[in-house]
């Protein structure tokens, strides 16, 4: 064989490897921007790299697969369903303490689901993963809530806060992942 044939044969082997590998990093980058939605841009962002960002996402991932999330049982759905409601009646009244309830239900269904809750950017970076759609919700209303306690929530910003709690809580209620 000759050392041109053996050039070609070397240049040919590394541009299909380098065609591969650019089809999986489509393809992942496909996979995770239909998960993660807007948190897929939004990592990016912060990581500073796309690269970055998907081996963070592929680490929540991993790291969510390995905690045991589960339905809610159906009492404890229930007993929060209600409580929820007593919530946003309470708001009329005293906005700042429902939208202060509000954080406390959102993390107790979180724990029903099997979530852990006691680091805040480590509970989004968990819900991210199955609740992609409601996460940036989630930190605006802990963002207002932060906002109130330090007195510098309006009635109108303390509304949008239960409105943001309540879709991750609906979500947290009804939603069942499949993996």
């Amino acid at each position: 064989m000759s050392t041109l044939q053996i050039v070609l044969i070397v240049v040919i082997a590394v541009m299909a490897v380098a065609v591969a590998w650019l089809l999986f990093s489509r393809q992942r980058s496909k996979r995770l921007r239909a998960r993660f939605g807007p948190e897929y841009q939004r990592t990016v962002s912060d990581v500073g790299g796309v690269n970055r960002a998907e081996r963070q996402l592929e680490r929540r991932q991993k790291r969510v697969e390995k905690l045991n999330i589960h339905p809610m049982p159906p009492e404890a759905r229930d007993r929060l369903a209600g409580a929820w409601q007593e919530d946003q009646a309470r708001f009329v009244d005293d906005p700042g303490g429902a939208v202060e309830q509000a954080d406390h239900l959102v993390a107790e269904a979180m724990q029903l689901r099997g979530y852990p809750v006691a680091d805040f950017d480590q509970r989004v970076d968990d819900l991210s993963v199955d609740h992609a759609p409601v996460v940036q919700n989630y930190r605006a209303a802990r963002d207002i809530m932060a906002r109130h306690t330090r007195g510098q929530a309006s009635t109108e910003d303390l509304r949008h806060a239960i409105v943001y709690y309540r879709a991750l809580f609906e979500d947290l209620l009804e939603v069942q992942e499949v993996r």
